[in-house]
């Protein structure tokens, strides 16, 4: 599957942004999607996760309460609607699929990976 990401953007602090990610392919619906995200100068870090039917979704505590992922199987998309962002969650996100059977928070479970898409949180 090829994942394409978009939605990025420069906003400032306590603003929104909502992240898309296009899919290709026709097996979408059978992978678990994660957002990931990695600041200059620091580790790949996980954001959010969704289950293959969108029904289970899991979130890293920094950002419960203000992200939210979701997905939409009949348009091959997943998406994370960003609240109340902070400078803290400045970095480049990517989205990234994993042919596993739970949600999952390590960055080598997933197979594919989007380009990336650039936020900034002005303060």
């Amino acid at each position: 599957v090829q994942l394409q990401a978009s939605g990025g953007g420069l906003v400032q602090a306590g603003g929104s942004l909502r992240l898309s990610c296009a899919a290709s392919g026709r097996s979408f619906s059978t992978y678990v999607m994660g957002w990931f995200r990695q600041a200059p100068g620091k580790e790949r870090e996980f954001v959010a996760a969704v289950g293959r039917s969108g029904g289970s979704t899991f979130n890293t505590d920094s950002v419960k309460g203000r992200f939210t992922i979701s997905r939409d199987n009949a348009k091959n998309t997943v998406y994370l609607q960003m609240n109340n962002l902070k400078p803290e969650d400045t970095a480049v996100y990517y989205c990234a699929a994993g042919d596993t059977t739970a949600l999952q928070r390590y960055w080598y479970t997933y197979s594919f990976w989007g380009q990336g898409t650039q936020v900034t949180v002005s303060s």
